[in-house]
């Protein structure tokens, strides 16, 4: 008898995403199909990854043409789809109020977190030495890597690599008093999440950013506003520190730029761009010329069908549906990124991890992104029949659940 997927998986991987439920074959617009046909609808996105919904057919096909013709020269030579991502990226960072009339520079990566580091260290050239230091705030998420987690404000996340890097600092979120305390002469950059992602979907209020920039043009600091998870229309602006009419020294993206692709970018000013010469940061894959093939599509849609509009829409309709559900007592965050808050008496003894479990075995993805909350980021093309029979599956769910309905529905191998 052959081993199954999860028995290959439990053999062959490193166990830190613990064994997965499912093993997904094939993807469709909102749709994912499971090795056993099964079907389901998507309201995460791979973590607010393919905001086009899966397969696009314009994203496949440039793909596919890009891979027959070239793959791979690495950064030391120029290919064409690296500079309109570049060019379009630059635009639509400064396309907000009081945007510089200066064109920035790109720095390409292959993800969110490799974004975050290198633009760690851009701050620190750009400073030099003695302003190494870097204030986050508290729940905050912002990568992996040892300076990533690091400036992760999840204290038990640092737990088991101490010691970290340090310069690091933490604030209360969106408490611009905290963060004003937080400050010392060696503090060079703040970095912040226009809104909290894994930090339990909590979006900034327009006056702590307002606040948080007054605070770096007076002290000569700058401002890294990390938009891995927002950026690119999810928030229905193009870049979630767009709802606070601010501009930031230093953006980091990824996620949505290749709507499943592996690119991130950081972008900075021109004046802070200088600060990195030949040989101070790089990577070998970063930007190479299938992902940027992909995401120069990728923009090409969502400029074409204005996605933070669409966000906008689809995330007003998600809202209402969900703010109108038994058992969800709020929701919070903006566009097509939210958090469903769940009553305890609904959860009766579950989790939110465990309410998705159960989700996913009735035909829904969505995460339980605190021990209360399901976060949901569907794409931004989803319809809104999906959307009304997804929020009913969640009801379905919930109702199953409830004290009246018999108690707790327990899930093994929860996320």
């Amino acid at each position: 008898m052959s081993a199954t997927p999860t028995e290959r998986w439990n053999a062959a991987l490193m166990g830190n995403y613990g064994t997965p439920p499912v093993t997904f074959v094939r993807g469709s617009g909102t749709e994912l199909f499971d090795d056993a046909g099964n079907r389901y609808l998507d309201f995460l996105c791979g973590l607010a990854v393919t905001g086009l919904g899966h397969a696009h057919p314009r994203v496949a096909t440039a793909l596919a043409e890009q891979a027959s013709t070239l793959l791979h020269v690495s950064n030391l030579f120029v290919t064409e789809p690296q500079l309109e991502v570049a060019e379009r990226l630059d635009r639509l960072i400064r396309s907000g109020p009081d945007a510089p009339e200066t064109g920035g520079r790109i720095l390409f990566q292959n993800s969110g977190a490799e974004a975050n580091e290198a633009a760690l260290k851009l701050a620190r050239k750009f400073h030099g030495r003695g302003r190494h230091g870097v204030v986050s705030a508290f729940r905050s998420f912002h990568g992996r890597t040892m300076a990533t987690l690091a400036a992760t404000g999840q204290p038990e996340k640092h737990e088991p690599f101490h010691p970290v890097p340090e310069g690091f600092r933490h604030a209360a979120w969106n408490d611009l008093d905290a963060v004003e305390s937080a400050l010392s002469p060696e503090v060079g950059a703040i970095l912040l999440e226009p809104l909290q992602g894994e930090g339990g979907v909590n979006p900034a209020d327009a006056a702590f950013l307002q606040g948080v920039r007054r605070l770096c043009d007076e002290r000569g600091m700058l401002l890294i506003i990390d938009e891995v998870q927002t950026g690119l229309g999810r928030t229905g602006e193009w870049f979630g520190f767009q709802h606070a009419g601010i501009v930031p020294d230093v953006v980091t993206m990824a996620k949505g730029l290749g709507n499943g692709v592996p690119i991130g970018a950081v972008w900075a000013t021109a004046e802070v761009a200088a600060a990195f010469g030949p040989g101070d940061h790089g990577s070998t894959f970063a930007g190479q010329p299938l992902a940027a093939a992909g995401a120069r599509e990728v923009l090409r849609i969502m400029e074409e069908m204005d996605a933070p509009r669409m966000a906008r829409e689809r995330g007003a309709e998600l809202t209402a549906l969900l703010e109108a559900l038994p058992g969800v007592t709020s929701v919070r965050g903006l566009g097509l990124l939210l958090g469903a808050e769940l009553d305890p008496e609904v959860l009766a003894g579950r989790t939110a991890p465990e309410v998705a479990r159960a989700c996913l075995d009735a035909g829904l993805v969505v995460n339980g992104v605190t021990p209360t909350a399901l976060r949901l980021a569907p794409p931004m093309t989803i319809s809104s029949g999906e959307l009304d029979e997804g929020v009913a599956i969640l009801a379905g769910v919930l109702a199953a659940g409830s004290p009246s309905a018999g108690g707790a529905t327990e899930s093994e191998g929860n996320p």
